[in-house]
């Protein structure tokens, strides 16, 4: 066996490794307390457990139990801190931890936090990590607030408040977790829901560089406040939209007179597939039956789920600004062009040869992964007795690797092996397949010999 080199505290990527599997086993553990189950719920199981903390930390949403009847206020709780801690980042909350008890941040940790928040190496780290901190309780108190008015008209004020601050929680982190067994099906025609929610996850999905990069140029002319932004937050905006508006139009023609949509009126449908496009982005949320869309919106819905959101940000994939690098990539190729120019910058062949790189580890990890979930789910079926199967165990698999959340409806149906990995999706996901072969590989190591350069022939 090949030795990791190294301790774990020189290398950032094993760090996070380190960190992310200590708190889920202690959030397991935490989960496995007969405080934290609901008071009409059988004992919890060492795998269920196991997969809520991991989903709750790896802000994924996927469950196999019940989060409203199968778990006690404290054990919603719990899994409120886990999203909350896993939606910031694990290395930004002990590092900040480090800061409050009066210790400076070392190098070390210093790159790690550069690393986790996409900060500049001249950017003043404590300042990048008091603005993430502060702007995320923030964004999470406003949201909660409006949800807590809207709240109130129908529960007692107690809920309602818990409630609020679960689902704005749950909404930023991209996590997709809820209070209700149904999600969030009962409020499918409620705007201001769908509103609050959809923001939340947006804000969330964009990255905390994106987010820093808008608020250092906030005042000024519309012109010169676009001018100004770095291109990874021009590339993140126009591709968010992009992909947002192109998930709504394909969700809503295709479902429109389907039986998810039918019940809606013609408000509530746009309303919903327009929700549903923010939700594939790596949320989790539902405010209609996922199995009862068609296979030509769940491919669609597989495709978002693998581009995901924003590098550095609360949400999963292999990310909006690598699919734009690659689609960058092509154009400039089809015209004949050597560099890839955009905004009057260029885009380093360091970064397009990473996009690459994070696209086919990306896919890779999801077929290996479908293949060994269809062994342990699926070995038995013949391919025509297995109606759906197929396309629900396509979907699952991609949305635990992207962190999303959404599903036909056959997570707590399935066995301990297919929970099992699940559980590894979810954690490859959130740490990124990049940074999991880093943590688990060798240290670099410089190769001696350079051999004639030979191009193979490609396409």
């Amino acid at each position: 066996m090949p030795k990791i080199a190294g301790p774990v505290a020189r290398y950032p990527a094993r760090m996070s490794f380190a960190w992310y599997s200590g708190v889920i086993a202690l959030g397991s553990l935490a989960l496995l307390h007969p405080a934290c189950r609901g008071s009409e719920a059988p004992p919890i199981r060492l795998i269920d457990a196991l997969f809520t903390a991991t989903s709750a930390l790896c802000v994924t949403g996927l469950t196999t139990l019940d989060t409203e009847t199968d778990f006690s206020p404290l054990g919603q709780a719990v899994i409120l801190l886990l999203i909350q801690v896993g939606g910031i980042g694990i290395m930004t909350f002990s590092i900040f931890v480090t800061i409050v008890f009066g210790r400076r941040a070392g190098l070390r940790q210093r790159a790690v936090l550069s690393e986790t928040l996409g900060a500049r190496d001249r950017t003043d780290l404590q300042w990048v990590l008091r603005s993430v901190l502060v702007g995320t309780l923030l964004i999470e108190f406003s949201g909660a607030a409006v949800l807590f008015v809207r709240n109130g008209f129908t529960m007692p004020l107690a809920d309602a408040a818990w409630h609020a601050v679960f689902h704005s929680v749950s909404a930023f982190c991209n996590a997709g977790f809820s209070l209700w067994g149904d999600n969030l099906t009962r409020y499918g025609g409620d705007l201001t829901v769908n509103a609050t929610i959809g923001l939340l996850v947006v804000l969330g999905g964009l990255g905390f560089p994106v987010l820093l990069d808008l608020r250092s140029n906030a005042f000024g002319p519309w012109r010169s406040r676009w001018d100004r932004l770095s291109v990874h937050s021009k590339l993140m905006l126009i591709g968010t939209a992009a992909l947002l508006a192109l998930g709504t139009i394909a969700t809503l023609g295709l479902e429109w007179s389907n039986p998810a949509f039918r019940e809606l009126p013609p408000v509530g449908r746009v309303t919903a597939a327009v929700f549903h496009s923010i939700s594939c982005r790596t949320a989790g949320f539902n405010t209609v039956d996922i199995g009862l869309m068609s296979n030509a919106t769940l491919l669609i819905s597989i495709l978002l789920m693998m581009i995901g959101a924003g590098p550095c940000s609360t949400a999963g994939g292999f990310k909006v600004s690598t699919a734009m690098a690659l689609v960058l990539r092509a154009w400039s190729t089809f015209r004949g062009r050597t560099r890839v120019n955009v905004f009057r910058r260029t885009i380093p062949s360091e970064s397009i040869e990473r996009a690459f790189a994070t696209t086919l580890l990306f896919l890779s990890a999801a077929l290996a992964a479908l293949v060994a979930f269809l062994l342990v789910e699926q070995s038995n079926p013949a391919h025509r007795e297995g109606e759906r199967l197929f396309l629900d165990a396509s979907f699952e698999v991609f949305s635990a690797l992207g962190t999303v959340g959404l599903s036909t409806g056959i997570t707590p149906r399935l066995t301990d092996a297919g929970k099992t990995v699940l559980i590894l999706l979810m954690f490859i996901g959130r740490l990124g397949p990049i940074t999991t072969m880093m943590a688990l590989s060798r240290g670099e190591r410089p190769l001696r010999i350079e051999y004639p350069s030979e191009e193979p022939l490609i396409g």
